[in-house]
């Protein structure tokens, strides 16, 4: 019983930030959940059968709504809805822009037994984005992430991920972004080239990223959404950890998907709220 959704950009991106609000005939609200990191949305909230108005929000943009039957099980399937960008492609305004780590997420997905994936999370960390007035390709990222936040969901796992078989969270207790140039990839699409800094090794890293557009926020300020991918190889940082459970087979994968999801503020700092 209750309701799933896949909430998508016209190019197929995931809006995981996504806000879906269900109305009975009447107009009340019966039903408010908020979409996954895959734009998802799975709520297990029992519903009456009949008639309802599903309305889809987002920042950057603009609002959907549709109508959904609720069947005598209680299951709403809304399906696939599509979100316009509100605005075009048109960039934030100049200036600097603080992330907002409370509405933001830095996750990383690795290969497990070679069958399936781990997902873990940091949930420390901070960042700077500057548009640069004139050429936005003179835009600058900062970025610095709390080694020892890592939660994969699993105490263990942690522990281990945070020793000197991995992140050596207590010898290098921060890793660090910072962008060194930015080359235009597409209409809202961007490449930023950087240099990462993990476990104690300083790379090139490039962030494969999604403009999703600028909106207002509930607290009188202005807040720009951007989605950034990226891959690593382990080998690449000196985390060299590794066990071999069947011939051919490794515990863990070699490459780390990176993904980002962000919410920026418009300002040097965030607001009191």
């Amino acid at each position: 019983m209750g309701l799933t959704a896949k909430i998508r950009t016209r190019d197929g991106w995931a809006v995981s930030h996504a806000v879906v609000t269900v109305t009975d005939s009447a107009g009340a609200q019966v039903l408010r959940a908020e979409a996954d990191t895959d734009g998802a949305v799975r709520d297990t909230t029992s519903l009456a059968p009949g008639a309802y108005t599903v309305i889809v929000t987002a920042l950057g943009y603009a609002p959907a709504a549709s109508g959904a039957i609720v069947t005598a099980a209680g299951r709403a399937e809304v399906g696939q809805v599509t979100l316009a960008r509100r605005g075009g492609t048109e960039l934030p305004p100049p200036g600097p822009w603080t992330v907002d780590p409370a509405h933001s997420s830095v996750g990383a997905v690795a290969q497990h037994l070679g069958i399936s994936s781990v997902h873990g999370r940091f949930t420390d960390f901070a960042g700077r984005i500057e548009i640069a007035h004139g050429d936005v390709t003179a835009s600058r990222v900062e970025a610095t992430i709390t080694a020892a936040s890592i939660d994969t969901g699993n105490g263990m796992r942690d522990g281990h991920l945070k020793s000197s078989d991995f992140l050596d969270a207590e010898k290098y207790p921060q890793i660090t972004y910072r962008s060194t140039g930015l080359t235009p990839a597409g209409s809202d699409r961007w490449t930023v080239h950087g240099e990462l800094t993990l476990h104690g090794v300083v790379r090139p890293v490039d962030l494969d990223l999604a403009y999703l557009g600028t909106g207002a926020d509930p607290w009188g300020g202005t807040r720009a959404a951007f989605r950034a991918t990226a891959e690593l190889h382990r080998e690449d940082f000196a985390l060299h950890y590794n066990q071999i459970v069947q011939a051919g087979i490794s515990a863990i994968g070699t490459t780390l998907k990176v993904e980002l999801d962000i919410q920026a503020v418009q300002g040097e700092s965030l607001p009191a709220v």
